[in-house]
């Protein structure tokens, strides 16, 4: 911070004031990380199942662990219709976004396989992948993006060898909102008889998602960002056969076939085992109930508009760099920028003491995307990101205290 007083004294001593003597308006642009506020349904179901049926998912026949699992069910029917999988049991419930992919690439990858993914991909996928690299020999190919921050879907098809097992992508990035091509991707990747990860944290719930047309054969999400449920809930789509192909991640009570020491093969049951976060669970109905109800298609163009307008405005600040949202590749409401003079987390600190803005500064767990933006040895971005909440008011205000910041 001593940096800030050398640069800009005055916004120094207004943060202090504003901190000290004053309520500084909350302005949360980090939905990236988690979607704030949640709809009050989501805070009110989560109330409801701890104070008036607080038991155990599964695991009686009396009348709360019959709603529970009620609960549950309607909450995986929700997930399904929202992905539009092909049943409710291809949705496997987790602990989030991080525990689904490594669900999935510790279920798939086998010694001797190759998998191919992105420098964009976030560390969920790539510590993964490293750990597999070091301790179950799987060979590794990263692509690096063109110019506008897309994946070539040629470079898969020219990567892919006899032993590619798997090729993981994101959708879109957590630091650029580059949205990537995955149906090129993933039909390349069927059509050479090659599985595919697609991680979905960024859009599932701000994107449309059709799991019906899309040739993905495994989708992970967290439950806390898109889709609006609480922290502690992800998800984990497996098309229909791909589970016989997957090493279950954890083993133990299903409430399903007690009287057998073997793991259940019936979905989802063959990859869920121990108590779910039904508190948790119950808030993520509520999140699914409010998308079908103002649905996907209306919050992204919604988020679009806000997007449009906060990237117009800040590059139209001098001194300031936006990164990504190119018009040649589409985007979600993602963006990372830098102010000349200011280290990110200096930035994003003044931005929050003296402002109320609420943004994430750094490398945002996915160094790959820094090293290409040439971000990386300075510390990264600061990102700034929409839900479904922000307001158009937020976008203003942020852009104004931008402005003041940079005393353009």
């Amino acid at each position: 911070m001593g940096y800030a007083f050398e640069r800009a004294p005055f916004l120094f001593v207004r943060s202090i004031f504003c901190v000290s003597l004053i309520q500084v308006t909350r302005i949360y642009l980090d939905n990236a990380a988690t979607s704030y506020p949640k709809p009050e349904t989501v805070y009110a179901a989560v109330d409801h199942y701890q104070r008036h049926i607080g038991v155990a998912v599964g695991r009686g026949a009396y009348r709360e662990a019959t709603t529970a699992q009620r609960m549950l069910d309607q909450c995986r029917q929700s997930a399904a219709r929202l992905l539009r999988a092909e049943s409710p049991d291809r949705i496997v419930f987790t602990l989030n976004g991080t525990d689904s992919l490594n669900m999935a690439l510790m279920g798939v990858c086998r010694p001797g396989d190759h998998v191919i993914t992105t420098e964009f991909e976030h560390n969920s996928v790539l510590r993964p992948l490293r750990w597999l690299k070091d301790h179950r020999g799987i060979n590794v190919t990263v692509l690096r993006p063109e110019t506008n921050g897309q994946i070539d879907p040629s470079q898969v098809r020219s990567e892919i060898r006899p032993t590619t097992r798997l090729v993981a992508v994101q959708q879109a990035s957590n630091v650029t909102g580059t949205v990537q091509p995955i149906e090129e991707i993933c039909a390349i990747a069927r059509q050479a008889n090659v599985l595919t990860l697609v991680d979905a944290a960024q859009s599932a719930g701000h994107l449309p998602i059709d799991l019906g047309q899309l040739p993905i054969d495994l989708l992970a999400c967290p439950g806390h960002k898109g889709l609006l449920g609480p922290l502690g809930t992800g998800l984990l789509y497996v098309r229909s056969g791909i589970e016989q192909a997957m090493t279950p991640y954890r083993l133990g009570g299903t409430g399903t076939q007690s009287e057998d020491d073997r793991q259940p093969d019936a979905m989802p049951d063959r990859l869920e085992a121990g108590n779910h976060n039904a508190p948790g669970l119950a808030g993520l109905a509520a999140g699914l109930a409010f998308l079908e109800e103002h649905t996907v298609t209306a919050l992204q163009l919604a988020e679009a508009e806000l997007t449009a307008r906060l990237v117009q405005g800040l590059r139209e600040i001098p001194g300031v760099t936006v990164y990504g949202h190119q018009p040649a590749a589409p985007s979600v409401g993602v963006m990372s920028f830098n102010i000349t003079g200011f280290a990110p987390h200096e930035a994003a600190s003044i931005l929050d003491d003296s402002f109320g803005i609420q943004a994430r500064a750094g490398l945002h767990c996915a160094p790959g995307v820094h090293r290409f933006l040439e971000t990386f040895d300075n510390g990264g971005t600061i990102r700034f990101s929409v839900g479904a909440f922000t307001s158009i008011q937020d976008i203003e205000q942020a852009l104004a205290g931008v402005r003041e910041l940079t005393g353009a």
